[in-house]
């Protein structure tokens, strides 16, 4: 993320802004297209319920007047007394039986005929055994299997109702879904039943006066109190159980709202319910609001709508703002030719007044700064020329009188030649330090000067400390500071041999690269070393310290002429010896 955001803030500024005013077209376009999608589809789900209500209504009187029709045909039924003498006389001669049967046939007939275009099944069943079917299609069962059904257990529990039940059974046409209309017939005045009446229905028969009210994604079901679907226009629904349809049904009858919105089966559905008190049902209607919604929202064509509007926004934005940073731009792109070190690339003052003014500006920062760099390297040359001499001077006293006394103790032992030889190495050392005034010398005469000082001390504490030199013949006329590894030999002389008194230091020189790599190496006593960095200020970062300030100025003044990625380092560990390590840039010629 935080990459993301240092990228965003280092483009120019024409970037930045047709950026946010992308977004900002977009966000709007997004926004307003999804509140009025929204206000739509709130709009549009209130107008469906309200007509969904009115749609309800309509199949509720379809419904009522089958029922209707059916109470008719149970009163006619129950008044015929053709159909009660059949029902209830035993058997006779058979004069009798067939006069009784013909009345009962002809009254039923002329019952059924009332009926109109309804195909409806009747069946009668009697107290004295005797049934009647009027359509073998709708049961193709014994007597004795209706009247063991629950429908009819539940009839005679209730003679005083019209009761409506669903059936699917293997003995009602192959096991095709009907709905039975089932009435106890009693004698009035008395609670005698004598028989059961059952109209049957089926329900695809029965679906059909309200099929014209559905279409896809808008069923119609009508749910019994088990929370059966007796009836639907979705046909293989028909027979199973929704419980959470049953549950919505009756929240609704109960709060008397106008609908639910709510998910079945993972699709989001809006539910209207009504209760049938005739039928003892619930009719719900539901909505699938994908579905529908998607038939009156062509979301294709909004999508091509709204990128439309948003291509043609960032069009025209693209323009102005371009435009508008058109002079801020060309300003930009001249400054960026400032080259590395190049402070004389002065700007031409023209352009608009913000241009004119903004370059005015920097062309008066560049004479600044070139004065300022002009002051910053006489004062850094004056630095230099400071530590060079501190460095000098630090050789000075102290090493001239151990020298000087040396050399007399040589004379008074009548060591002539070596008092003379280390004279010469002193005079060479001190012509090498103090009268060169160069700030760099070459390898070969560090080298030299290294070799004079390591003279001078071998004859003052013996030889038990062995220089040797491995100089890659390459870098002998490099560039290098000057008095640059003489403190690091001092430090080996003086610090590394306490306990064990001799020992080997080694100078290593050689070239890795564009680097100049130089080694001082000692296998002495070591120290213990706390964590070290190359690019550490202070390269004597250990428990032991070393002494004068003549390591510290080499360190600082690598840091100071070539920069953090060069500098000294420290290796060292208890009876492992010290390892110096001090790199600088290959160079071959003396700097200005």
């Amino acid at each position: 993320m935080g990459i993301r955001l240092r990228k965003i803030a280092e483009q120019s500024l024409f970037s930045k802004i047709f950026i946010v005013m992308v977004i900002s077209i977009i966000s709007i376009t997004i926004l307003t297209s999804w509140v009025t999608l929204q206000m739509s589809k709130k709009l549009f789900v209130q107008t469906f319920s309200i007509t969904n209500s009115k749609i309800i209504d309509q199949i509720k009187s379809g419904l009522e007047s089958f029922h209707y029709s059916n109470v008719n045909i149970a009163i006619n039924t129950a008044q015929s007394a053709a159909i009660k003498n059949y029902l209830t006389w035993p058997d006779m001669d058979s004069l009798t039986d067939n006069r009784t049967v013909y009345s009962m046939e002809d009254q039923m007939n002329r019952i059924q005929s009332r009926i109109g275009t309804k195909s409806i099944g009747i069946l009668l069943l009697g107290v004295n055994g005797k049934s009647y079917i009027s359509n073998r299609a709708y049961w193709s069962g014994s007597p004795q299997d209706l009247q063991q059904n629950p429908i009819t257990q539940s009839t005679l529990s209730q003679p005083g109702k019209l009761l409506y039940s669903f059936m699917k059974d293997k003995a009602a046409s192959s096991g095709e879904p009907y709905l039975v209309a089932s009435k106890a017939l009693y004698i009035p005045g008395s609670e005698q039943i004598y028989g059961t009446l059952y109209m049957m229905i089926r329900e695809s028969e029965f679906s059909g006066s309200y099929n014209s009210f559905t279409s896809t994604g808008n069923d119609v079901m009508i749910l019994n109190q088990s929370g059966v679907i007796v009836s639907s226009n979705r046909r293989e629904l028909v027979g199973t159980v929704s419980d959470q349809l049953l549950d919505s049904a009756k929240t609704l009858q109960q709060t008397g709202g106008a609908n639910l919105e709510m998910e079945i089966i993972g699709k989001d559905v809006i539910v209207l319910a009504d209760y049938l008190p005739l039928f003892d049902f619930y009719i719900v209607n539901v909505i699938d609001k994908n579905m529908v919604l998607g038939h009156m929202l062509n979301t294709q064509a909004i999508v091509l709508i709204c990128t439309g509007i948003v291509a043609a926004a960032v069009l025209l934005v693209y323009f102005i703002t371009r435009r508008l940073t058109k002079s801020l731009r060309t300003l930009v792109k001249k400054m960026s030719n400032v080259t590395k070190n190049n402070f004389n690339n002065y700007m031409t003052v023209s352009g608009t007044y913000e241009t004119r003014e903004l370059s005015n500006s920097f062309n008066y920062m560049l004479d600044e700064l070139n004065d300022y760099i002009s002051k910053l390297v006489e004062t850094q040359k004056e630095q230099r020329r400071a530590e060079l001499a501190a460095l000098q001077q630090q050789i000075n006293p102290h090493f001239l009188y151990n020298t000087l006394a040396s050399v007399n103790i040589l004379v008074q032992r009548g060591s002539n030649e070596q008092a003379t030889e280390t004279i010469h190495a002193l005079i060479s050392l001190l012509q090498n330090t103090i009268s060169n005034v160069k700030e760099t010398i070459t390898v070969e005469q560090e080298l030299q000067s290294l070799k004079h000082y390591v003279f001078i001390n071998q004859v003052r504490y013996g030889h038990g400390i062995k220089v040797d030199y491995f100089v890659s013949p390459d870098c002998l006329m490099a560039q290098v500071p000057k008095l640059m590894l003489q403190p690091f030999i001092e430090n080996a002389f003086f610090h590394a041999f306490h306990k064990k008194h001799t020992g080997y230091i080694y100078v290593i020189i050689t070239r890795d690269r564009e680097t100049l790599v130089c080694e001082v190496v000692d296998n002495g006593d070591g120290m213990e070393q706390a964590p070290y960095e190359e690019t550490t200020t202070n390269p004597t970062h250990a428990k032991q310290p070393f002494t004068g300030i003549g390591i510290r100025n080499v360190h600082d003044r690598l840091l100071l002429l070539y920069g953090k990625e060069y500098g000294v380092s420290m290796e060292s560990g208890l009876g492992q010896g010290t390892k110096i390590t001090i790199k600088i840039p290959w160079m071959t010629d003396q700097p200005v």
